[in-house]
């Protein structure tokens, strides 16, 4: 058998649901009772990929306070992949999300000298102030900073609905 460990950063401002996405995707919960993270939390999530491949994400959660950006390279080392998190309740968290992907990739990138591979969720889909106008930006947001695509998430209710990069380009006339 095959068993593949990829560390994963998951990275975006206080309060955008970090923690809350990891802890739905790891332990399939939600936890009512939030606290704000200090430094650098882990989880460990194993995958049964195939018949013969188990794979671990080693997952990252980075605490959203400005003054550990300062800190991040070390935390960056070896990171294959990323999620950047932003509140779709929030838009200021869009421009943050944007600010750390920048960050990112300045300090990191794969062995080929490529930007490691980063996804943008667009957390609190469940809320009803969910700006349609934003959604309706993020395929463009994504291709201007150079990220793979973007899912609609919900750690609360447990959705992901994958967006970006799914619908076809139309050439204008």
């Amino acid at each position: 058998n095959l068993h593949k460990l990829y560390k994963v950063l998951v990275i975006g401002d206080l309060g955008v649901g970090k923690s809350s996405v990891i802890f739905r995707y790891v332990n399939k919960c939600f936890d009512e009772k939030y606290k704000m993270s200090i430094g650098v939390d882990f989880a460990l999530k194993t995958i049964e990929w195939d018949a013969q491949t188990v794979v671990r994400l080693h997952l990252w959660d980075i605490a959203g306070h400005e003054r550990f950006k300062q800190m991040s390279r070390a935390f960056y080392k070896g990171a294959m992949g990323a999620l950047v998190v932003f509140d779709i309740a929030n838009r200021s968290t869009l421009i943050g999300a944007s600010e750390w992907k920048q960050d990112l990739d300045k300090k990191l990138s794969l062995d080929n000298g490529q930007p490691i591979p980063v996804v943008l969720l667009a957390n609190k889909c469940d809320m009803s102030e969910k700006d349609e106008e934003l959604l309706a930006s993020l395929d463009n947001f994504c291709k201007e900073n150079r990220f793979v695509g973007w899912f609609e998430t919900s750690a609360k209710v447990c959705v992901a609905l994958h967006k970006g990069h799914e619908q076809t380009e139309h050439s204008q006339v």
